[in-house]
This record gives structure tokens, sequence and C-alpha cells, in this order.
């Protein structure tokens, strides 16, 4: 396991490597920053998105570096670095989200617990909102606060959304979960033209994440499968169900992306309406991915995580 950098993505300095292994022996690509002063703010974990990996928030990673913070950035089992859950390592896959909650589990004991001061919070973009958002509903939460940017609470512009969920349900049901989820395939998102592109309008930092792939192509993937969809589809059915944010305490910033074509953004209004401890603030024409958005849509998420976060700023 490394970390890859390219001339215009330096990995932070004083970062080390700390690989991990899940009770279920999977191998997790991990790395820890100490905080740049003391005393530490605290120690924030970030928690990437679907298909992406820890190279794409070196410059994420070094801005709370400048705050004071101590970092842990890791991938997901089944993408980046970390090992891969099929024979095809281009398929995101994975059987239940459940299975994301002993990835946490191993961060907590393998690198919080061992070298991390508190307090502890995660920051979820996508797919590790939703991941959060689920154990947040649950007693097994290990951070005091979390940020979400865009998470992934429904998918935006399924023209059917019932069918369309029967129907991946039954597929997965046949035997076909480690399939390419309809229209999908090997080819990276990240690596297509810019122009049309749903996850950011800043031509620079997309350019830079597709200059990473190009650079190191096996930290890259390609679409889910029909069981990564289908789990999905379980998990949002669970957080979108009205009873669950009343039931989730931890203080949550939710930051949503007012252009948002990969996240229902009406549904993720309706779930923090519902939050007891929790908020949206939406960052109005930013695309999906806020932190790799244009400048003014970043200085509008630093805004809301220094008055959110004890000692930022």
């Amino acid at each position: 396991m490394q970390l890859f950098q390219t001339p215009k993505n330096p990995v932070p300095s004083g970062g080390t490597l700390r690989p991990v292994k899940t009770a279920d022996s999977i191998n997790l690509r991990a790395a820890f920053w100490p905080a740049r002063r003391a005393p530490a703010v605290g120690t924030i974990v970030l928690c990437q998105g679907r298909s992406e990996f820890i190279e794409k928030y070196f410059e994420v990673v070094a801005e709370f570096l400048e705050k004071g913070f101590c970092v842990v950035a890791f991938d997901w089992r089944g993408q980046g670095g970390s090992d891969r859950l099929l024979s095809n390592a281009r398929k995101g896959h994975v059987d239940d989200f459940a299975q994301y909650w002993r990835d946490i589990d191993a961060i907590q004991h393998q690198i919080l617990s061992v070298d991390c001061p508190k307090p502890w919070f995660a920051l979820g973009h996508s797919m590790g909102g939703a991941i959060l958002l689920d154990m947040a509903g649950s007693t097994d939460l290990c951070f005091d606060r979390l940020v979400l940017t865009a998470p992934m609470v429904d998918i935006y512009g399924i023209k059917y959304p019932r069918a369309s969920r029967l129907l991946i349900a039954a597929l997965d049901a046949c035997g076909l979960g480690g399939a390419f989820a309809p229209g999908g395939g090997e080819t990276a998102g990240a690596t297509l033209p810019f122009a049309g592109n749903v996850l950011t309008s800043d031509p620079a930092r997309y350019a830079r994440t597709a200059d990473i792939i190009a650079y190191a192509p096996q930290i890259a993937l390609g679409h889910c499968t029909i069981g990564w969809l289908d789990a999905a589809f379980r998990l949002m059915g669970k957080i979108s169900a009205p009873e669950f944010p009343r039931q989730t305490l931890t203080p949550i910033l939710i930051l949503g992306a007012g252009n948002d074509r990969v996240v229902d953004q009406h549904a993720l209004e309706a779930f923090a309406h519902r939050l007891k401890a929790g908020r949206l603030i939406n960052i109005a024409h930013s695309e999906h991915e806020i932190l790799v958005e244009r400048d003014p849509f970043r200085a509008q998420f630093w805004a809301a995580v220094d008055a959110f976060l004890p000692g930022s700023g």
C-alpha cells in the first residue's frame, strides 16, 4: 500500500500510512496526520463517497491540519487502495451497507483509540454520509459530531423509483448481485470529459482527480454492481423512514448541493427537517461534490464547518 501524488496534488506533509484489518479480514488503506500545533483541536475522520480514494482529499486534509486537527483518511472496503471484494476490481460492490460499519470499527480501534485526541468528528460525503447517518441511528457511533456533504438519502432522477427498486432486488435475489448495474461498466466516472459532468463546476479540481487516476489507475473504480445498488436502496429506505431522523441525537451539520444531480435534494430537505439535533445548509448552485467545487462554494462550506465544530476556524 502507498499514497500517490501528482505535481498538482502533493501528499500533505507529516502523515503516515496506517493499514488496518477489519474483523472480517478486509485490509483497508488508511492514513494518519498528527495535528500541526498543540494542543490539537480534536480529530476529524474523512469518510469518502462511492468510488473515491484518499488522494482526492489531500486538499481537505491540508486545510483541516491548518485548523489544528489531527486527520484520519481511509478507503472503504471495495475501493481505493483497500481490498476489492470481487475478482473484477473495477466493480463497486458490497452485499450490505452494515459491512461498512466494520471499517469504521477498525479505524476506531486501530487508529483513533491509539493516536487520536478527542473530541472525534467525522466528515462524510454522499455514500459516506449515508453510512454515518445509519450508525448515528444506533449506539455504535463513536463521533461527537458529524458534518455531511450531500449525504445519500435518495438518488436523483429515478423515473420509477418503486419499480426500479423491486427490479434491482429481484435481480440480486436471482444471483446477479455481482454484475454491473444496468448501464454500468468499468470506466471511472471522473475520467470522462468535464463537459456535462454532474460532480463539480470546477474544471481544475475535476482535472486533478482525473490526473490522479491516470497516474494510479489501480485505485479507480467503475460503476456499482446490482448488489451494491440493492444494498443502497435498502439503506436509503431505512434512513428515509419518518421515525429514523427523530432517533438520531448526534449533532449533525448537513451541507446540501443546490444543483445536485446525484442525490435528491428534496428528499434531503425532508430528512433534515425531521432531525432533532441537526440542520441543513443549502449551498446554492453547487454540484454534488462540494469539496471539489469552485472556491466560492467551498468558502461557504468552511464557514459552516467553522461555526459548527468546536475549536475550528
